[in-house]
């Protein structure tokens, strides 16, 4: 059994500029997800995808393997994670066996922990799925979501659920956005991170903030701090 840990991480991010290398908590917010991985012992290599050298050099200081740059086409704003992970593996396999799992690691998930990639891979063997990926509960029932209207009136998007209590409905999960495992060959011939025969690892939802803004930055940081503070 061989696994790798692919950490997807393209330069030129809008929202937050240098987002994969910005400074969090004191190093680079890819240092967190090289070093988890690295520190889980679960991989043969850890290597990181990208298209730009600054990332490149620092993701090799905190010990990750950079064996090719990312081409240009799969390096935009609308550069899906599968062909991204498609050309990753590609790679790997011209010059090398390709690994029979495989790890996505996001470069901004500083709360990730070795126990939940453990679970990851475990549960991926067990149940022989084609991917293990984290998830976390909806803070809020979403069956009792509002729209507004064009008319600017609000109304509920599902009616039906207006009268019921939160205790009686279904919980639902969303995608945690910090790794994905996968068996490499099933992945390769299925190309999608999630199907019929995907599993979920649950996290708390005080692990998975989803950082998109430099306001969920600056909080992040600061539960992170705490977080680390209290430990």
């Amino acid at each position: 059994m061989s696994a790798v840990a692919i950490i997807p991480a393209r330069g030129g991010s809008k929202r937050i500029p240098d987002k994969n290398i910005k400074i969090f908590a004191g190093k680079p917010i890819i240092a967190y997800s090289i070093q988890t991985a690295l520190a889980s012992g679960l991989f043969d290599r850890v290597i990181v995808s990208t298209d730009s050298l600054q990332i490149a050099e620092i993701a090799k200081n905190y010990g990750a393997e950079v064996p090719f740059l990312r081409p240009t086409e799969l390096a935009d704003d609308f550069t899906a994670t599968v062909p991204v992970l498609i050309h990753a593996l590609r790679s790997i396999g011209a010059s090398s066996q390709l690994p029979s799992y495989f790890c996505c690691i996001y470069a901004t998930a500083p709360f990730l922990q070795e126990g939940y990639l453990e679970q990851g891979l475990a549960l991926l063997k067990s149940k022989k799925a084609s991917t293990t990926f984290s998830v976390t509960e909806f803070e809020y029932p979403v069956f009792r979501a509002l729209q507004v209207e064009s008319s600017g009136r609000v109304k509920m998007k599902w009616p039906e659920y207006e009268y019921s209590r939160s205790n009686d409905l279904e919980i639902l999960y969303h995608d945690a956005g910090q790794f994905y495992w996968g068996d490499t060959l099933k992945f390769i011939k299925e190309q999608k991170l999630f199907s019929d025969r995907s599993y979920p690892i649950i996290l708390p939802s005080y692990q998975t903030i989803d950082i998109d803004t430099s306001q969920d930055w600056d909080f992040a940081e600061r539960l992170f701090q705490l977080d680390q503070n209290h430990r």
